[in-house]
């Protein structure tokens, strides 16, 4: 038998699923996070994170990790190493980034485009063609524009006004100081640049802001707007690169900034207003898009069943 590797190697958590050559999902399997930039121990936990997903799956499958080879594997991360392909068992090897593969997951391997949105963003497409284009996706400084730790950089940037005089006064005030166990806007901001709340913490209080809308809030409510809008933008980016005018596109969004509500229906009415696109949530998860993509490496297109 022929079998096929996908891994989806995360800051959070790596996941791996294994199938054979008609599709069915025989194992699956997670480990630790890929946390390989920068530091001097990051290569090692990205082995051992992809080490311990793919012998979890191994076993679900009921096969021998050290005696298996895969037909092709794909590995889908964050600034992966090229030199995955010394340690996955493979044919062929196939190492790419953490869009591509939730885009094949989020369309079965259809063209389309897919958002994602959670502490940083990222907007990225693929035609019929094959041609790709992606927008976003330049890290928290130059961009992540309506991403989780933007949305929060706009609720304090208001706090901060507010509590200046010279913006309008919001419930986010109160909302920060209380998660944080501040006192002041102005210690939110210094206590944001400690190594105690790196930018996936702070992207995490995005909630605060959908609350303080939700209870009516004018000022949330606009930062959520435009995180929407800004989404939007980069969706409408991608499809004007590849496709034509009135040629719909299909659009899913993925990430934790789209557990609002709020800004979900206003991202989905800003995109769908545009030339017919058809928008939902993603169909398979990015693991599973990663063996969608292992097929695709050899010139299949096969889908994973009970994936």
């Amino acid at each position: 038998m022929k079998f096929f590797l996908g891994v989806d190697g995360g800051q959070s958590g790596t996941e791996a699923f294994i199938g054979d050559a008609e599709g069915n999902v025989l194992g699956a399997g997670s480990g630790g996070p890929c946390n390989h930039a920068a530091a001097a121990e990051g290569r090692q936990k990205l082995v051992r994170a992809i080490g311990e997903s793919v012998a979890a799956a191994c076993a679900q499958a009921g096969l021998d990790q050290t005696n298996v080879r895969f037909a092709a594997a794909c590995l889908g991360m964050s600034g992966g190493p090229e030199d995955m392909r010394e340690i996955l068992p493979a044919d062929v090897v196939m190492v790419t980034d953490d869009a591509v593969i939730a885009l094949a997951g989020a369309t079965a391997g259809e063209p389309g485009i897919v958002v994602i949105a959670g502490t940083g963003s990222i907007a990225f497409g693929r035609n019929s063609s094959g041609a790709t284009a992606r927008t976003g996706g330049w890290g928290y400084i130059f961009g992540d524009e309506g991403s989780g730790f933007d949305i929060v950089r706009q609720a304090l940037r208001a706090a901060l006004r507010a509590e200046e005089g010279w913006g309008p006064r919001t419930a986010l005030i109160a909302a920060l100081l209380d998660a944080t166990g501040t006192a002041t806007a102005n210690q939110v901001l210094h206590l944001f640049y400690t190594p105690e709340w790196p930018r996936s913490r702070v992207a995490a209080l995005a909630r605060l802001v959908d609350q303080a809308a939700i209870a009516g809030d004018a000022v949330a409510r606009d930062i959520l707007h435009n995180a929407a809008q800004q989404l939007a933008v980069l969706t409408s980016s991608v499809r004007g690169q590849l496709w034509q005018t009135g040629e719909p596109a299909r659009v899913a969004w993925t990430g934790g900034v789209f557990e609002s509500r709020m800004l979900l229906e206003r991202y989905r009415c800003l995109v769908e207003l545009e030339d017919g696109n058809r928008a939902g949530p993603p169909r398979y998860s990015p693991a599973a898009g990663a063996l969608i993509e292992a097929y695709r490496a050899v010139g299949q297109f096969v889908v994973p069943k009970g994936s």
